[in-house]
């Protein structure tokens, strides 16, 4: 089939074009066509894209092509696509169970996984304050442009029979910080209350550097074999995707019409520029700062960036991201500790996409959030948004739960997910090479940054 599909690729890629073109010209009235021609001309174009995506064989393609094929089923057949989003509900209840387990595992491994408790305590702190100062930036950065695009302004409230929650009252500081610790891990679990989990799994670690070797070994090794499986959880339930990306776009388009694209492109336009002003005048100041040669530097990060941005998933860019950053000359020590804690707390793509989204969401459902209050779910977004390690989709779950919190709607994130594949690839890949320049700027600070001319990054 391949072989067939090279031969005759250019062909197929020039009808692909056309059928474009033709499309264009007519969504434009320039070139108007029938409607049962212009479907059939999309459908021939889906087909082909269907083709490829088969002999591409990868899950980023198949979530493309099926964010495709999602919005023509919403179009045409708006009565099934008012069904599809059964696929997206199983989807997300897959994804929160895998939260707990994943959080347990990958929070000892990268806190407790340590001997030296010295230099533990050191690079702790020292990580801590860089990835809070730069994760607050990030989620300033979200909040100002999502208040200039205003992306979510002006969607009609989806025609549904589904639940609705009220707009709730605003919990006082005492209620939000009372509630950030557990009186039941389990509980927690169950109710899916991400912020308890964290706490719980960082004071478990911390107490097991407190413990002997011997009796601490057993549970790390546990801890590490569950984050493997928890991650090869996490690849199984990822083939669902394209099924849930598909059915949430045609779930959207069928009860919301095409107008919502609209607001979604201008909701992914918005974290794209974003994204781009952050490495440019957060990222690139900082290194210069830390005086890490930025060119050089990103020879060395541009390959688990790009890993990250193809798979969306920063587990998958973790072995090429430790491999080159110490080829760029951190010490080993530091690229052990940095990198797997950066998974869970220096997630700069994703706090900068979950302020900018939940803002989104609050526009759509027409709630006018004063300054003030959006700068209390900022606050909460900054120990909420330490929970999501690295699992593709998972800022769902937290935008979820924020959204909940704050007596917000759902329905706009059902919209959101229409469109998550290509914002999800975005911000992994900022977190991967947010991580990658935490990882150079502590062992900068710790002088461990040894910068070898010799040394030339593996290539893509």
């Amino acid at each position: 089939m391949e072989a067939v599909f090279n031969k005759y690729n250019r062909g197929f890629l020039i009808v692909f074009l056309f059928i474009i073109l033709i499309e264009a010209l007519h969504l434009l009235d320039i070139f108007p066509l029938d409607h049962i021609l212009a479907g059939f001309l999309r459908w021939t174009a889906l087909l082909y894209l269907i083709f490829y995506a088969i002999i591409k064989k990868k899950l980023t393609t198949w979530i493309f092509v099926s964010m495709l094929i999602g919005a023509e089923i919403g179009y045409d057949f708006p009565l099934v696509g008012k069904e599809l989003n059964i696929f997206s509900k199983i989807f997300i209840k897959l994804i929160k169970c895998v939260i707990a387990p994943l959080l347990f595992g990958t929070l000892i491994m990268g806190i407790a996984g340590h001997a030296n408790m010295k230099k533990v305590g050191r690079l702790g702190w020292k990580s801590l304050i860089y990835f809070e100062i730069v994760t607050t930036l990030a989620l300033v950065v979200g909040l100002i442009a999502i208040n200039i695009s205003k992306a979510g302004v002006g969607i009609r409230p989806m025609e549904t029979l589904e639940k609705v929650p009220e707009v709730a009252k605003a919990s006082g500081w005492k209620e939000i910080l009372l509630h950030t610790f557990p009186e039941n891990f389990i509980k927690s679990i169950a109710e899916g209350q991400v912020l308890q989990i964290v706490v719980f799994c960082i004071l478990f670690a911390i107490s097991l550097l407190l413990v002997p070797g011997d009796k601490r070994k057993p549970i790390i090794d546990f801890a590490e074999s569950l984050s493997a499986v928890m991650f090869k959880f996490t690849e199984i339930i990822m083939f669902f995707a394209p099924f849930a990306v598909a059915g949430a776009l045609a779930y959207t388009i069928a009860n919301m019409g095409i107008e919502v694209m609209k607001n979604l492109l201008i909701l992914l336009a918005t974290l794209y520029v974003a994204l781009i002003f952050f490495v440019l005048f957060v990222f690139v100041p900082i290194a210069l700062i830390a005086k890490i040669p930025i060119i050089k530097f990103w020879k060395y990060c541009s390959q688990p960036v790009s890993i990250a941005f193809g798979t969306a998933s920063s587990e998958a860019a973790l072995p090429s991201a430790m491999e080159n950053m110490e080829k760029f000359g951190v010490s080993r020590d530091i690229v052990s500790f940095v990198l797997p804690t950066g998974l869970s707390f220096n997630l700069d793509g994703t706090t900068l996409y979950l302020s900018l989204a939940t803002i989104f969401v609050a526009q759509a459902a027409g709630i006018d959030i004063p300054i003030g209050s959006q700068i209390l779910m900022m606050l909460t977004l900054m120990l909420t948004s330490k929970g999501v390690a690295g699992v593709a989709r998972a800022s769902l779950v937290i935008l979820a739960g924020m959204a909940s919190s704050f007596g917000l709607p759902d329905w706009p994130i059902a919209a959101i997910l229409g469109i998550d594949a290509l914002m999800d690839m975005a911000r992994t890949a900022i977190n991967t090479l947010g991580n990658c320049l935490a990882t150079a700027v502590i062992g900068r600070w710790e002088g461990e940054l040894h910068i070898s001319a010799e040394n030339e990054p593996n290539p893509a």
